[in-house]
């Protein structure tokens, strides 16, 4: 399995093919603009992925199950792949691997502009990014079946990926929450911000970014205290209601 080698001009046209497979079979996934996505749409994208890439090494050689998660929680990775750490010591048919991916960055992919790298490929929109990011799990998922270990880091990983997939790095650029507020708000970590809140006007300061932005407003009845003993309230406010403070 590790042999397999594609050209350049192999690779996109077997992606390509992955890409059209899914528009036929999925409900939720009919162009490169993602809004919807459910398990089985990943479900259709393992299985052509499988035929058309690993020439069916996957129906033909794993008994167990892969499982997948679609997570609006993950702000920093776009994908995670999860293997039991005894999987050395497991039945093959217990196997349970899981593929999880967050669903934000492909739904706000079209939020900015400009270049968005990934896997160090140039990605076009949400569906073709979702698939990179997919790629790259399934090498995590194809070295934890071999060698019950797996680390993008490591040559082993970044050779089969290239030889595969044709990736040359192993991170992303899709924007995140916190690339959007930087970009398309103009707010960043330590700005003073505003909002409203039950129709009242607060301001305070952005502590954090991750599906919403944390901010910690004053209150003299706020249950969190600074080293100075200034109590604040924490709320958490959906990017798009922030404002700069003057």
């Amino acid at each position: 399995m590790l042999k397999i080698k594609y050209d350049h001009a192999s690779i996109k046209t077997k992606r390509k093919a992955v890409r059209e497979s899914l528009w036929r079979e999925s409900k939720n996934i009919k162009s490169g603009t993602m809004d919807c996505i459910s398990p089985l749409d990943l479900h259709i994208l393992y299985e052509h992925y499988d035929k058309i890439f690993f020439k069916s090494w996957f129906r033909d050689n794993f008994k167990g199950q892969i499982l997948y998660e679609l997570s609006p929680r993950m702000t920093k990775s776009a994908g995670k792949t999860k293997c039991p750490k005894n999987i050395g010591q497991m039945q093959p048919d217990e196997v349970k691997v899981i593929i999880a991916i967050g669903v934000d960055f492909f739904f706000k992919y079209n939020q900015l502009v400009g270049s968005k790298n990934v896997c160090g490929l140039e990605t076009h929109n949400g569906l073709e990014a979702l698939q990179i990011v997919f790629e790259h799990e399934l090498i995590h998922v194809l070295e934890f079946l071999l060698f019950h270990t797996s680390s993008c880091n490591k040559q082993r990983f970044k050779e089969t990926a290239k030889n595969i997939f044709g990736h040359s790095q192993s991170h992303h650029h899709i924007p995140t929450n916190l690339t959007l507020a930087r970009e398309k708000y103009g707010i960043n970590i330590g700005d003073k911000v505003q909002f409203v809140f039950k129709d009242k006007p607060l301001t305070g300061l952005l502590v954090n970014v991750t599906k919403r932005a944390t901010v910690m407003v004053e209150n003299l009845a706020g249950e969190y205290v600074d080293k100075n003993g200034t109590k604040y309230e924490k709320y958490y406010v959906p990017l798009e209601r922030l404002a700069k403070a003057r």
